[in-house]
Parts: C-alpha cells; structure tokens; sequence
C-alpha cells in the first residue's frame, strides 16, 4: 500500500465518506465496554488513525499517527489473523509486550480489513486502560463481521469514485464535442464561405487563367465544405442525436441530382459520368441528404473508380422505393475490406495520403438508415463496384 501522503489522505477521505463508520464504532464500545475505537490504515510502515471513538481522552483524531511498530496491528496485520487479551498485566504472553507497557493499556482487539480483492486496508482496533472481557468469540465474531463490511464498502466507495470521475471525463469529452462541433460549424463555415465568393468571381474573370483558378478554388471549397458536413454529422451521431432528416416532396429530383454532379464533374473533368434517371413525378425525402448521399458515393468512385471506364449514376423510382446507385470500374474492393467499408474513419490500407477522412461512406450508411432504407455494395473484377442506395417511397 502506497505510504504517500497523498494516498493517506485518500484513504482516510474514503472511511469519512462511509457513513456507517461512525456508528460501528459506537456499537462497539457499548456493547464491549471499550472506551477506544478506531479505522486504522496500516502499512509496513505506518499507522493512521481514519475514524475514531475516544472516551478516555486517548488523544488520537483522524488522521493522526503512531508508530507502527509500537503497535499490536502490526503484528495482526503480518498474520492477518485477530490480536486480542483481555487484562494484559496478566496475559502471558502480553504481561511483558512494550505496546501495552508504553499505552498503559490492559485490553485490546485489533481484527484485519481486507478488501474484498485481497488487499489489506488496516484494522478495526478497540483499547482501554482496564481489563475487559473481549476475547469471547461472540464479541471477536462481531469485530470481523464489521470488519468486513468495512472492507465492503471500502470496494464499493472506490467503485464509486471511479464512476463519477468516469462521468466527469465524459461531461468534459462532451463538452469538447460541442465546443469541436461549435468551431466546425461557425468559425470555419464563415472564412470558408468567404474563399467560395472569391472563388466564384474569379471565374467571371476574363484573363487569361483567372477563371482556370477561380473553377480550382470553388471546387476545393466545396470539398472542404463537404468534409466539415461529414464531421458534423460524424459528431452528432455519435452525441446520439443521430442523422436529422426532414420528408418533403421534391418535384424534379434529377435536376437535383444532376446538379451534384456537375459540382464534383468541374473538378474532376477527366473523369467521365453517365447519368441515368427514371424518376417521374414528385419523391418524398431530404432533399438535403439524397444530394449528401450521392456527393460522397460519387466522390468515393471518383477517388477509387480509376479514369479507364466511366462513373454510371443511376437513379430510379417504383411504388415501393427510391433506387440511387453508383457504379465505377477500377481495381475491385477486397472481400475482407467490404465487411468495415461502412465504419468511421475507415480507409483502404493503399489510400493514398491527403485523401478523405474515411468519414464519406459511414455517413452515407446513417443517411439511409434514417431514412429507413438500405445501402449495399458488390465489387468484383468484373463488375465492377456499385454502391445501391434503397429508400422506401414516402406515402
């Protein structure tokens, strides 16, 4: 056990916090006759007062200290077994011991506390300067039996103490996300938003390579704008808010769709995208997230897909369910990355440096999710790669 002052105080803070402490000690002096008890911390070398019932004026509070080598539990505690006489000036083996010579004491009990893991606290220790009859087994049963149930509670108050620190680290780890999810969403929105106006106005420039710049820094804008709202929304699932949704109709969700697509087709003008739709008449979803979820589908077979075959974008609408699917070429994904494709902060083990935050397609499954849809994917060498979005057709 750690002898630092610091761990003395812990304990002693930890026996003050038990409140039946107190009256164990009440109860042992009435019912035995002795005018001294204690909790004692007892180590190889020290002894600390933790708790104490003084009726003769013995002169120890809490916290104080003997010499732990002038006492009796010591020795209890080397053997881990009861010290106990009744009327020392007569015991034979205790008539000539220093420790009831140099406290003038003649009856003492001192019974070990152990932790329910083993682990040796110290003593429930009674004194008084005359003989009184404390070695009868009921009154030694009776120590141990408190004794334990010290023990007990010593277990449960450090459990105790370890679930409230726990709950504070969490309030703080909160705290942090919302202060995270604060600057993500004020402080870097409004200098981005910013970049993207000047981004827009050099593309209406007419010198030569202005506008070329202009395209380049909207497009980096809008990224950058995409992974915050990946962040974001990262953030707010794991708060347990979840992925906010709000149903309304949408009359032209091609128009919508394709206007994603134009957004990521500028800033990657070597890559080619064939869109399909077969959507006729109004669809009730986000509006908002259909286009977040074919953003970041698209943005990943942009990254993966390779330039060889072209992107295929593939929208469609039934009685039951919205269908949006993104297919791509390029190497397949492997069987054993397919199962933690979905999972946060995931990315291949060949990703390039500097790609995404492996954040894209976690969001995309949590978009459907709320939904109530499904998402899947297949990827073979033949094939290719397709990610199918399914939401069921809002009534």
């Amino acid at each position: 056990m750690d002898d630092s002052p610091d761990a003395i105080t812990r304990d002693i803070a930890a026996i003050s916090r038990i409140s039946s402490v107190p009256s164990l000690l009440r109860i042992v002096c009435d019912n035995t006759g002795m005018r001294f008890a204690a909790v004692a911390r007892v180590t190889d070398g020290t002894w600390t007062a933790c708790a104490v019932e003084d009726r003769i004026n013995f002169g120890l509070v809490a916290g104080g200290q003997l010499d732990v080598h002038t006492t009796l539990c010591k020795e209890a505690r080397a053997a881990r077994q009861p010290v106990v006489f009744d009327h020392a000036s007569c015991d034979p083996v205790y008539s000539s011991h220093h420790t009831p010579r140099l406290y003038n004491i003649e009856s003492y009990i001192s019974v070990p506390i152990v932790r329910p893991n083993g682990e040796y606290f110290g003593n429930l220790c009674a004194i008084d300067t005359r003989p009184n009859q404390v070695s009868d087994p009921r009154t030694v049963s009776m120590f141990q039996s408190f004794a334990e149930l010290i023990g007990r509670q010593l277990d449960d108050e450090q459990r105790r103490e370890e679930a409230e620190s726990a709950l504070l680290d969490a309030h703080a780890t909160a705290e942090l996300r919302e202060q995270f999810i604060a600057v993500l969403g004020h402080d870097l929105r409004n200098p981005l938003a910013s970049v993207g106006v000047i981004g827009e106005i050099l593309t209406r420039r007419t010198e030569e390579g202005i506008a070329g710049y202009g395209k380049r820094l909207r497009a980096n804008t809008q990224r950058m704008s995409r992974l915050i709202d990946d962040v974001l929304d990262f953030a707010r699932v794991r708060l347990g808010a979840g992925i906010a949704i709000h149903i309304e109709p949408v009359t032209d969700l091609p128009a919508a769709l394709h206007h994603v697509v134009a957004e990521l087709q500028d800033a990657h003008p070597r890559s080619a995208i064939v869109e399909r739709y077969q959507v006729a008449g109004p669809v009730e979803c986000d509006l908002g997230r259909v286009q977040q979820l074919l953003s970041n589908l698209l943005g990943n077979a942009l990254a993966y897909g390779g330039t060889a075959q072209p992107i295929i974008i593939e929208a469609a609408l039934d009685e039951r369910w919205l269908t949006v699917a993104v297919s791509n070429g390029g190497d397949p994904i492997t069987p054993a990355d397919l199962g933690k494709i979905f999972e946060p902060f995931w990315r291949p083990a060949d990703s390039a440096p500097g790609g995404g935050l492996g954040l894209g397609l976690h969001i995309c499954a949590q978009i459907v999710r709320a939904h109530g849809g499904t998402l899947q994917v297949s990827s073979s060498q033949e094939a290719g790669t397709c990610f199918t979005a399914k939401l069921p057709v809002r009534q």
